[in-house]
């Protein structure tokens, strides 16, 4: 199952994983940013039971009783569940600190096999209403940051003539942007690395996609915002379970797309999508990148 971090909530029995007991990603060595805790938790624990060593990448060292999840323990969950794990402290706004886990990462496993853009920032006002240091924030986090941890670990990813590299970021929508400028420039430059960068390495069997929810997601974004409850939510399982889904393809074979959790689940034939209800009694609505709630 996947909490919300450090034990103090659970969400309930996983949906049906993908693969939940087959070791399809043995030696194969992933790199999550934003994994202390929520999304990228929930991506490291699922890599894991699927046979991957994980570098567990977040600025969270130590416990907050109001945050809770540190690298450390993510790190440990890993380790229990029989794979090997590196924590490494970065703020992925800085490219120093950011060089510095990549080479650790490859000092200790000899390899990244996939590199999962998670760390997010998010600032949802109007362009008169978003200081600079705000804007600053969201870009240095979400674009620059993804653009960093992008920068250092492809090369290793061209030399070993494989690799994964994932953006938790939207389908371009410019008619979305509108009362969040600044947080929709961040988002939709890391789907644009998605689609450059596809192109950059064709024929190196390195992708690159882009990935984000068809609904809300449960995490701490979700709940410290009041952005619905439980009835509008789903667990983070299914961006675990799409995200694995990516990554068992031959990366030469399925790179540039900004992909929806749930239409690309479909596309590979699941049709039950009831066990990754928060409320086992009610079906998220679709909600886009304007945040507005639709049916079906």
């Amino acid at each position: 199952m996947c909490a919300l971090g450090g034990g103090a909530r659970t969400l309930g029995p996983r949906g049906r994983g993908v693969y939940p007991r087959v070791m399809a990603f043995e030696g194969r060595v992933a790199f999550i940013t934003g994994a202390s805790r929520g999304v990228g938790r929930c991506l490291a624990l699922a890599l894991a039971r699927a046979g991957a060593d994980i570098v567990v990448a977040a600025k969270t060292v130590e416990p907050n009783p109001k945050l809770p999840g540190t690298i450390h323990a993510v790190a440990a969950e890993v380790e229990a569940l029989g794979r090997r794990a590196l924590a490494v402290q970065v703020d992925v706004r800085d490219e120093g600190a950011v060089a510095g886990a990549v080479k650790a990462a490859l000092d200790r496993f000899g390899r990244i096999d996939v590199l999962v853009n998670n760390a997010g920032a998010l600032f949802w006002q109007p362009v008169a209403d978003t200081p600079m240091s705000r804007f600053d924030r969201v870009m240095g986090v979400n674009v620059r940051g993804a653009f960093a941890c992008t920068h250092e670990v492809l090369p290793a990813m061209v030399a070993q003539g494989w690799g994964h590299i994932l953006m938790m970021s939207p389908p371009v929508d410019p008619a979305a942007a509108v009362g969040k400028v600044a947080y929709a420039v961040s988002k939709f430059g890391m789907t644009l690395i998605a689609h450059g960068l596809a192109g950059e390495v064709a024929g190196k069997n390195v992708a690159c996609n882009a990935l984000w929810p068809a609904t809300l997601i449960e995490s701490y974004a979700t709940i410290n915002f009041a952005l619905g409850d439980a009835k509008v939510w789903r667990k983070p399982d299914i961006i675990a379970d799409a995200a694995l889904r990516i990554f068992a393809k031959e990366p030469g074979s399925f790179t540039g797309h900004a992909l929806i959790d749930e239409d690309f689940l479909r596309s590979e034939g699941v049709t039950d999508f009831a066990p990754y209800r928060c409320d086992p009694a009610h079906e998220p609505p679709r909600v886009g990148f304007d945040f507005k709630f639709s049916a079906g």
